[in-house]
């Protein structure tokens, strides 16, 4: 399963770039700021969630355009008809996105159905030094690519703490039956957020461990829940910390302050306390691990944003070898096409300049 016939109208600097007859290997080369990573960003969108840049809607549609933004693409699948997933804002509503799927409306959850997307970015490169908070969504984002439900479970926890973090600062006492029912809330979608982000890093070490360890650094994971994972652990820490909580107008335990801790398997030192290097590799480990597990049951898609440039021919050597039998279509971008030079010749390749886009 792959996607073809990729449609992207308004979206940032592409006034309306089509994509088809796509490969397993995908590549967009191109100078820095010619909408590369705008592409690849736009198919981020085929799945639920904000997106590799976690932009705001408004923020997409290209400048001067009096509409939104649009996305779209066919779900190429063996001998069945294709499926169009398409995803969209409008002018009159520019932070409110639309989803339709064949044609009818539908919800970015009823994507996460079809299409499992992952991606690996500059930017974050700084997720083992940088605050917790990147590393829950990172959990949250590869466990969604398993689970479509994840990000229901993830978007109703995060509702529910609002509100009681909301009447935990009120001048007045809240209502105990008021609390009663968003802990509730909580403890439903929070377990299930808990035992999802579980499963993940469980499933995800089995697959590590099945990889080489060079020259890719092999991370070792582990989950590091801030509560009971079970409701009613969970429920008794929410009901026993009230009076702490209010203190200190908010939710001092709960999933919501999860860890993902990882280490460099091999030198058992944090990953955080790794060279510059060493965490690049164990984040490719880490994706490329992730897109195996993504590719079983459903089209996956992977998104590399000058991922080759950063690797020695070594390296890169082995991340083609192991994209090849990752089961996923790859896009990936770069400012030239030498890095790529060993899939070329099996590869889609666009060039790209100033949002418009050509096939070699």
């Amino acid at each position: 399963m792959a996607l073809d016939r990729i449609s992207l109208t308004d979206f940032r600097n592409h006034a309306a770039t089509e994509l088809g007859a796509t490969a397993r290997f995908n590549l967009l080369v191109g100078d820095n700021g010619a909408g590369k990573t705008n592409v690849l960003e736009a198919l981020s969108l085929l799945a639920p969630g904000r997106g590799l840049r976690r932009a705001a809607l408004s923020d997409i549609a290209r400048a001067g355009s009096e509409r939104g933004f649009g996305v779209g693409a066919s779900l190429v699948q063996d001998d069945d008809e294709p499926v169009r997933l398409a995803t969209y804002s409008e002018s009159a509503h520019p932070n409110r996105r639309r989803v339709r799927i064949n044609g009818a409306d539908s919800s970015a959850a009823r994507l996460g159905e079809w299409i499992a997307v992952t991606w690996l970015t500059p930017a974050m490169d700084g997720l083992f030094t940088g605050p917790a908070g990147d590393r829950r969504r990172y959990m949250d984002r590869l466990a969604l690519a398993l689970d479509p439900a994840h990000a229901s479970h993830a978007a109703r926890y995060e509702a529910a703490l609002r509100e009681r973090n909301r009447l935990l600062s009120d001048l007045r006492e809240p209502e105990s039956g008021w609390l009663d029912a968003i802990e509730a809330q909580m403890v439903q979608h929070g377990t299930a957020l808990m035992q999802g982000r579980a499963r993940l890093v469980e499933t995800l070490a089995v697959r590590l461990a099945e990889m080489p360890a060079e020259p890719f650094a092999r991370p070792a994971l582990t989950y590091v829940p801030a509560a009971p994972d079970h409701a009613d652990g969970l429920s008794q820490a929410l009901f026993d910390n009230r009076r702490r909580d209010r203190a200190a107008q908010r939710t001092l335990e709960g999933p919501h302050r999860d860890e993902l801790d990882v280490v460099h398997a091999a030198k058992r030192i944090p990953a955080a306390h790794s060279s510059t290097g060493e965490q690049k590799a164990m984040l490719v480990a880490m994706t490329l691990a992730h897109a195996g597990l993504a590719a079983q049951g459903r089209a996956s898609l992977l998104l590399l944003d000058e991922v080759a440039a950063h690797l020695d021919p070594v390296r890169r050597a082995a991340l083609f070898e192991q994209l090849r039998g990752s089961g996923a279509q790859v896009w990936m971008t770069g400012t030239e096409l030498a890095p790529f030079s060993a899939i070329a010749g099996e590869a889609a390749v666009w060039r790209v300049s100033a949002g418009a886009v050509e096939r070699d």
